[in-house]
């Protein structure tokens, strides 16, 4: 086997690694800023933060449950048994549990001289699907909490230590969640270009300048009307979870939790863009654009009229300053991203994937991840012929 195939295998092996540890280090503040404020007398904090930890745990281990039966028993033939596998997933534990199988099948492909094309696309297929649960986590429970930890410390005018390394591992669960996203979308184009430098920090770049002003005013409006907050996301959210269903979407294998995922999405809707629909997606992005920045000055508009600094003191002009410059800057980013670093290509029909029933893995085709394979149809564009093109691409994917 070339060396490059190992490099790229162990490349893999430490993102996954690294990946984890993220998620670990996250899970952690989050655990400590819970006792924190039950020590500090601050129950209503601490029931929030519990609240917003056990609601994404529960909607990821229930994707991660029905992923697994969706897929042919024949595919993942080491895994536990049903009732091993259920109990994990009721302990919360399932999304570990596929990080080290993860991690254990790209390290037994790294170890062997020439691994088959089974096993490198078996390790692939696990690593796709932990891509896409670290991402519903991150808008699901990271998100808000770096939400709600920005609204306590500007109503309170100060950070305790606790709260700082909450700040700091919810930005780098953000930041490592979209880039990995992004990756692993590329794996799945048939052309698999590389996924080079420049693109990576400009799509990084434009991904975080664009989410940080939405936090920073959903938290701004939090921390001025705390007892509004739930009534303004809950309006929104349902707004967002009807265009969704409108959109038609079909990418999980049942109706109930095909309806989870629709109010997944309408959440990471209400922070940011997600494409779930296949097609000319420009126009649905401007909407959604539109939308997102129209609620966001209503919000500005209603702290102006009311307030002109926060309870701590900190000058509202300051912040928005801020916010205003970060949206620019992104946006402009992402007109760069998608005018000259989007790639479009031309699609194939599908192979073996973990919707399908597979007969004998030995004679069929290596198997297909279809759930992240729906995403980068939805991500990247038809080429307009049998080229395949990096140039124009459309506005569309994850912000």
């Amino acid at each position: 086997m070339p060396s490059s195939p190992h490099a790229a295998l162990l490349r893999d092996l430490v993102l996954g690694v690294l990946g984890t540890a993220v998620f670990l280090l996250d899970l952690g503040a989050d655990l400590w800023a819970f006792v924190q404020y039950v020590l500090s007398g601050c129950y209503l904090w601490a029931a929030l933060v519990l609240a917003l930890l056990l609601l994404a745990s529960v909607a990821l281990q229930f994707f991660s449950w029905v992923w697994l039966r969706a897929d042919p028993a024949d595919l993942h033939k080491s895994q536990p048994s049903g009732r091993c596998l259920a109990l994990l997933h009721l302990l919360q534990l399932g999304y570990l549990y596929r990080c080290v199988k993860g991690l254990q099948q790209g390290l037994l492909a790294w170890r062997q001289e020439a691994p088959s094309e089974f096993e490198l696309a078996y390790a692939d297929f696990l690593s796709l699907d932990i891509t896409m649960l670290r991402l519903f986590e991150t808008f699901l429970e990271t998100t808000p909490q770096l939400t709600l930890v920005l609204a306590i410390v500007l109503q309170s005018g100060q950070a305790e230590h606790y709260q700082w390394v909450g700040i700091c591992t919810s930005f780098l669960g953000i930041s490592w969640a979209l880039l990995d996203y992004h990756r692993a979308l590329r794996t799945c184009l048939p052309s698999k270009p590389l996924l080079g430098l420049r693109s990576s920090m400009i799509y990084f770049l434009w991904n975080l300048l664009l989410l940080w002003p939405r936090v920073l005013v959903v938290a701004l409006f939090s921390a001025l009307f705390p007892h509004y907050v739930a009534l303004h996301f809950l309006g929104l959210w349902l707004v967002l979870l009807l265009w969704v269903w409108l959109q038609g979407t079909d990418f999980m294998p049942g109706h109930c939790s095909e309806w989870l995922y629709r109010a997944t999405v309408a959440t990471i809707l209400y922070f940011s863009w997600f494409n779930v629909a296949e097609g000319r997606t420009r126009g649905r992005a401007t909407i959604h654009l539109v939308f997102l920045l129209s609620d966001s000055c209503l919000l500005v508009a209603t702290w102006v009229t009311h307030r002109t600094s926060l309870p701590s003191g900190i000058l509202i002009q300051m912040l928005l300053s801020a916010g205003a410059s970060s949206f620019l800057l992104g946006l402009v980013l992402r007109l760069v991203y998608y005018r000259w670093l989007h790639p479009s290509c031309r699609w194939e029909p599908d192979q073996v994937d973990g919707s399908r029933d597979l007969l004998s893995l030995e004679w069929c085709l290596p198997p297909q991840n279809r759930r992240m394979t729906q995403l980068a149809r939805n991500f990247f564009p038809k080429a307009k012929d049998d080229t395949v093109s990096s140039g124009k691409g459309e506005m569309n994917g994850v912000l």
